[in-house]
């Protein structure tokens, strides 16, 4: 299989366009792009695909149509009480969403409708999210006897601090695009309908820096969940290095200086 054959796959729950630089997601399993252990495997290969990809610089994930980004996890799969489907579907959840974190370049996540359960942890995995106005986000999992297995808790309480997070988990609260907007849970709300385009303008910023100095500097900003700034302050030190192995960082200053746009090679 060549770079580029995973383009014309077929991806189960999923649609694949290339836009440029940007590869564009869009969640499809109607009426509600509920997640399946299928089409979370399917994510996990994708971003796995792209990631192989070196012209691809940008991810936007969004649902089709204008009422649901996703509704989550399908619970007809839990419904039986069987402990094994239980932890396949919580595994997949773990392999999708931490494959979609830990993606190479920038992941946007447009949420035109409502995104709730594992519909929100996919957009939290994402590296920055955009909420058209009408959006509604909620991790309702405790209402059904469930809790957030794929991120949530941990990304909510991140983004939007402890005391948001315990209202939307233990207390089942929704929140509009607008408080999640005051609360640091998305970073912009555009109109109805206006969440792709915006996505894809961020895309094309993200494809004007290098992909390579965007992939480490990712990992840095990362490591801020988990490690000591003093590690954090380390490494910068060594990556800033390490950037000076790539073609990308000569063509970088050598465009400026020649007061040119830069041509990168992701390498």
């Amino acid at each position: 299989m060549t770079a580029h054959d995973y383009r014309t796959r077929d991806w189960t729950g999923l649609k694949l366009e290339i836009d440029g630089h940007t590869a564009v997601v869009t969640l499809s399993n109607p009426p509600a792009h509920t997640w399946t252990v299928h089409s979370l495997s399917a994510l996990r290969d994708l971003v796995g695909a792209l990631n192989a990809d070196r012209d691809i610089y940008a991810l936007v994930i969004t649902g089709e149509g204008e009422k649901f980004f996703s509704a989550g996890a399908d619970l007809k799969q839990f419904a039986s009480g069987d402990k094994a489907a239980a932890r396949e579907a919580a595994r997949r959840f773990g392999e999708a969403f931490e494959a979609l974190a830990t993606f190479r370049g920038v992941s946007i996540a447009a949420i035109n409708g409502y995104a709730m359960g594992g519909g929100l942890e996919c957009a939290l995995a994402c590296d920055l999210r955009i909420a058209e106005s009408h959006a509604q986000m909620a991790l309702p999992e405790a209402t059904v006897g469930l809790l957030p297995c794929a991120g949530g808790t941990q990304n909510l309480t991140r983004l939007a601090g402890e005391g948001w997070a315990k209202r939307m988990i233990l207390l089942g609260e929704r929140i509009d695009a607008d408080t999640a907007l005051r609360i640091g849970v998305v970073e912009e709300v555009v109109g109805k309908g206006e969440g792709k385009t915006r996505a894809l303008e961020w895309a094309a910023k993200a494809a004007r820096q290098s992909p390579t100095s965007v992939a480490a500097c990712k990992t840095l900003v990362q490591t801020t969940r988990s490690q000591p700034a003093t590690a954090g302050l380390i490494a910068e030190r060594e990556l800033f290095v390490d950037l000076f192995d790539t073609a990308d960082q000569a063509e970088g200053v050598n465009a400026f200086l020649e007061k040119r746009a830069p041509v990168w090679k992701n390498a």
